[in-house]
């Protein structure tokens, strides 16, 4: 992944992060937004990831993560799945071993290109507690080893009011179905 920004995409993200961060007071009531300024000017890699999360879709944005509670995490706060991270099958030993039509990548792979991770499972909960997300779509979530070493994984949606979490073999993929991720500061 290109780490290099120019100063106006720099100033530009930095803005769009700003904004969004003002928007969304619930998602992170305890933290500062001039907290959040000063690590991203210490950890200026880490707006490479996030300008790569903005570019594909995800919308990153500061949520309280109970997971990280002494750390400031950007999370994909987009509606729907990202759309640039969708039809994605788990992990690269799903779609290598898929026989015919396997994807362009993984949503395993994709994160770590990317430099995120995958949302888990609490996560995910904890994101959907703020607002409305994947009402259309649904995301892959980090998926438990004993699951995985079966030939599944785990992806997530909220329907009727409620988050559900399913399974589907890792070698699964759907034009509705992408991954969410987050990156600590």
């Amino acid at each position: 992944m290109d780490t290099t920004l120019s100063p106006a995409q720099r100033e530009a993200l930095i803005a769009t992060l700003q904004t969004r961060f003002h928007k969304t007071p619930a998602y992170h009531q305890a933290i500062r937004w001039e907290d959040v300024l000063a690590k991203l000017q210490a950890k200026p890699d880490t707006l490479a990831i996030l300008h790569a999360m903005e570019t594909t879709g995800g919308e990153p944005s500061v949520v309280y993560d109970p997971e990280h509670p002494n750390d400031i995490v950007f999370m994909d706060c987009v509606k729907e799945s990202p759309a640039n991270r969708r039809s994605l099958c788990y992990d690269e030993d799903a779609r290598r071993s898929r026989k015919a039509n396997a994807p362009a990548d993984s949503a395993v792979h994709l994160a770590q290109t990317i430099g995120i991770q995958l949302l888990s499972e609490a996560q995910y909960r904890t994101l959907q507690a703020n607002g409305d997300f994947d009402l259309k779509t649904s995301s892959w979530v980090l998926t438990p080893a004993s699951v995985r070493r079966k030939g599944g994984a785990v992806f997530c949606d909220k329907r009727y009011g409620q988050v559900f979490l399913y399974h589907n073999g890792a070698d699964s993929y759907y034009a509705s179905r992408g991954f969410r991720g987050y990156v600590i500061l």
